[in-house]
């Protein structure tokens, strides 16, 4: 297995004892052309690319590694479908991406997937949602990564949300997604040439994340909806791009697919997969 850097496991296990690591710098090596190769060099029977933004830098990998891998995982994104029509959202849904990351991530699923029509290049892509964790800061009810909303909601504060709070977001627990690849792999001859969405099995409404994080906390909810040009005012440039980017994708992404075909089952649903990753927050003094 090939990681990008020697660096202390997310999760500790015995297993990372049997793990060869040896640090690429991806930029660099794709500049000088050389990053396809040296991933090829390894010898690994698959390869796991969770960090390919671009098409140029998919077609340097997928170059090297034809005829020497028998399975590329490429990780994709729910973002690759752009708004949501029909919900929940299947993987068979015509692509609309907007925005820089959704555009060029579709663009780069597009191109792998003509790999597997032109020569059958053996690729599966996940497309995970929101990712959260312990460690890790989720989107919030507001749709963007301010931890002061849910110290707010802890404490009983009103929390303002924008709009009429019926817009969605879809999480996923970093397990769950480390879980689908593992399948994907264990299920090569059903996945190759498949894409398929990773997230919790059900999306939650801003109005209802914000209720039940409220309830999680044994506080009432206070909530004020706030028409989008006035919510916006009082937030910082950032978390109001943040959040426009997010009610405007109001993922809700079907899991069906990969129950179906890999037997992906996650083990958190999206609110018990954002509050394990906020206890971490309030033990490790980010929330208070």
């Amino acid at each position: 297995m090939c990681l990008p850097q020697p660096a202390t496991a997310y999760l500790e296990h015995p297993s990372w004892g049997s793990v060869a690591y040896f640090h690429l710098d991806r930029l660099a090596e794709e500049q000088t052309g050389t990053f396809g190769e040296r991933i090829a060099e390894t010898g690994a029977e698959a390869v796991i690319d969770l960090t390919c933004y671009t098409q140029q830098s998919a077609e340097q990998l997928v170059q090297a590694l034809r005829g020497r891998v028998s399975h590329l995982l490429h990780c994709g994104t729910i973002w690759v479908h752009g708004h949501s029509t029909i919900v929940p959202t299947t993987e068979e849904q015509p692509r609309r991406p907007f925005g820089d990351y959704g555009v060029r991530k579709a663009t780069v699923e597009r191109w792998l997937f003509e790999q597997w029509k032109e020569s059958e290049f053996p690729i599966t892509i996940l497309h995970p949602g929101h990712l959260v964790g312990p460690g890790w800061a989720p989107i919030n009810p507001q749709g963007n990564f301010n931890t002061n909303v849910f110290a707010a909601l802890m404490h009983g504060a009103e929390v303002q949300i924008p709009n009429s709070g019926m817009e969605t977001v879809h999480h996923v627990h970093a397990e769950d997604v480390a879980c689908a690849f593992l399948l994907a792999l264990q299920h090569r001859a059903t996945a190759l040439g498949q894409s398929f969405h990773v997230v919790s099995a059900s999306a939650l409404t801003l109005h209802g994340y914000a209720e039940q994080m409220a309830e999680y906390f044994n506080q009432p909810p206070r909530l004020r909806f706030v028409p989008w040009e006035e919510w916006k005012q009082g937030v910082s440039e950032k978390d109001a791009a943040t959040t426009a980017d997010h009610i405007r994708h109001s993922p809700n992404c079907s899991i069906q697919k990969a129950r179906s075909l890999l037997g992906y089952e996650p083990r958190y649903s999206s609110l018990q997969a954002v509050q394990e990753s906020v206890d971490w927050l309030v033990q490790n003094g980010v929330v208070s």
